[in-house]
């Protein structure tokens, strides 16, 4: 059964009251066991890792203030999951709506079903970022609940501004903070910084850990934007390829 699958499955069997992801997850336990071989946990991350992408996702689209029916439709944009599967989706969405459990709740059960997994908590904030972009427009309100979110996952205030840098808008980001170095970084240690951020962010290192193929555009994403910074300072400085 597909992850996809799964999902409908969690929210058939959850009982409507059910207000968190451990609740959806049947409890939990079999994501936090000690018994858990690591082994497992690229077929079992996939399902805390979706349903904290679409929870995560719904607690966000109140944040901007606008509540309206194209809220789904910013989830299904950024990830082209197709429309079958989009109905369990928005299932998931008005169910995590509905609740009265805040999104800590949500965040702080994802931190510890993923192990406490920091890059896949990165991927999870990541792909926030996308949703909350996907109508090209960042609202402050949700700025700060990804602020918040970040701090639940145990980011610091550093991380947040690395992973911010790379989700702002093409025209007005810049390409030292989205490699994470100062302007004064010497060209070697610049491209040991590249070329280690190039190496985090493989997609298909991400699509072997099990993840669904819709969200594989998180990892490409964030190449994409390490690339583009990396080429214009080296074309601002004249660094030959």
């Amino acid at each position: 059964m597909s992850v996809w699958g799964k999902l409908a499955a969690a929210i058939t069997d959850t009982s409507v009251g059910a207000t968190t992801m451990g609740a959806l997850l049947g409890g939990g336990t079999r994501y936090d066991t000690p018994e858990r071989e690591k082994h497992d946990a690229p077929a079992d991350d996939a399902m805390p890792f979706t349903m904290g992408m679409v929870t995560l996702g719904a607690k966000m689209a109140k944040a901007d203030g606008v509540v309206s029916k194209d809220e789904v439709h910013a989830f299904k944009k950024a990830f082209k999951v197709s429309d079958a599967e989009m109905k369990d989706v928005a299932r998931v969405f008005k169910r995590a709506k509905q609740n009265a459990a805040g999104y800590e709740a949500y965040a702080e059960e994802l931190v510890t079903a993923l192990r406490g997994d920091r890059k896949l908590l990165e991927y999870v904030l990541e792909g926030l970022f996308i949703i909350a972009n996907a109508d090209d427009v960042m609202y402050p309100q949700e700025e700060k609940y990804l602020t918040h979110v970040a701090k639940v996952f145990g980011f610091t205030d550093a991380d947040f501004a690395l992973i911010k840098a790379r989700h702002t808008i093409e025209a007005e980001r810049n390409s030292y903070d989205v490699l994470g170095v100062k302007p004064s970084v010497r060209n070697e240690e610049l491209e040991r910084q590249y070329r280690r951020l190039i190496a985090e962010s493989q997609a298909e290192e991400f699509a072997a850990r099990g993840m669904p193929k819709e969200f594989v555009r998180i990892a490409t994403t964030k190449r994409e934007a390490i690339k583009e910074a990396y080429e214009a300072i080296a074309k601002e400085r004249n660094i030959s390829s």
